[in-house]
């Protein structure tokens, strides 16, 4: 049986908290393009013809005029929405709880409109061309048999580093046919020179990380069983992780992805991209991130006004 085409589903939900409203997020070139600008066109370039947006309701109205209804004319716009009262029946919201339920909540909330493969990413990440292509690929003959057969887009380390600071990682572990082990998430890495390295120890002690290493920057593909997985297990998440800690805990997607690896149940065939991932974690990235956008531009990958040249 044929799948249907890949759809694109992006993490949105936390773009108003994280910019202090979404008219607040900066455009990357002059013509008033944001990032998610760029990965859509990429998407659609890769032959994706669906996105689905996950955003919180209390900032549909922002996200659509800045955003949604502008890419419409480019491609399919539908809308899903993460809250904290989307949880199954018999579960409560634990009183004073605001943070979301995490990025496995996320995707969970798409269970009702997608019926095949999907690939995943976050709305504020810039991750290259060639891992729109690469998953697109991937996901169009992608069909689980007695195991489910996920994705992932893995970046060089050094190809997602900041000049300013610090940042966490997701560090891949593969076997010799490049299907994911592990992924150990280190929360302090740091440019010192040309060396990445990272600390456990707030700084007393660092351990170098080589130019080999490969990092999840969460572009993930996978099937529709993925959402079968998610739903089945966040109940065991809202009575065991809730309990502990109520009002922090998170069902992160990664972790899912990890209990099905380690069970036997799932294989992720890691994907690696040569392009820079950019993003802004800190406020100086965005000089860098402008001034990449416009090299991209000279060297033809995107014309000048973007979606007006398409």
């Amino acid at each position: 049986m044929r799948n249907k085409k890949p759809v694109l589903v992006i993490m949105a939900a936390g773009m108003g908290s994280r910019y202090g409203g979404l008219k607040q997020i900066d455009p990357v070139d002059a013509y008033g393009n944001k990032i998610i600008d760029f990965s859509i066109y990429d998407a659609v370039k890769a032959g994706f013809e669906k996105v689905i947006f996950i955003i919180k309701k209390d900032i549909e109205k922002e996200f659509r005029e800045n955003i949604g209804d502008r890419l419409a004319a480019y491609v399919k716009v539908e809308y899903v929405y993460q809250e904290l009262t989307k949880i199954p029946e018999g579960y409560e919201v634990p009183k004073g709880r605001i943070k979301p339920w995490g990025t496995g909540h996320a995707v969970l909330c798409c269970k009702d409109v997608i019926d095949g493969p999907f690939a995943v990413i976050n709305a504020d990440d810039y991750y290259g061309r060639a891992a729109f292509e690469t998953i697109y690929n991937r996901l169009a003959k992608a069909e689980d048999d007695d195991i489910y057969h996920y994705a992932m887009i893995g970046y060089e380390l050094y190809n997602t580093l900041t000049e300013h600071g610090h940042v966490a990682r997701g560090i891949c572990t593969m076997d010799k046919n490049g299907r994911l082990l592990d992924i150990h998430e280190r929360t302090r890495i740091e440019k010192h020179g040309e060396t990445a390295e990272y600390t456990e120890d707030d700084g007393k002690s660092w351990t170098e990380l080589g130019k080999e290493t490969i990092v999840s920057m969460n572009l993930w593909g996978f099937t529709g069983s993925i959402l079968r997985e998610l739903s089945s297990r966040f109940t065991a998440f809202l009575e065991n992780e809730v309990q502990k800690n109520p009002l922090k805990c998170e069902y992160f997607l990664p972790f899912v992805v990890d209990e099905l690896l380690k069970e036997g149940k799932a294989e992720v065939t890691v994907l690696k991209s040569p392009d820079r991932w950019y993003g802004v974690t800190y406020k100086e990235d965005k000089a860098a991130v402008v001034e990449a956008v416009k090299a991209l531009k000279r060297s033809g990958l995107y014309p000048e006004t973007l979606w007006g040249e398409r």
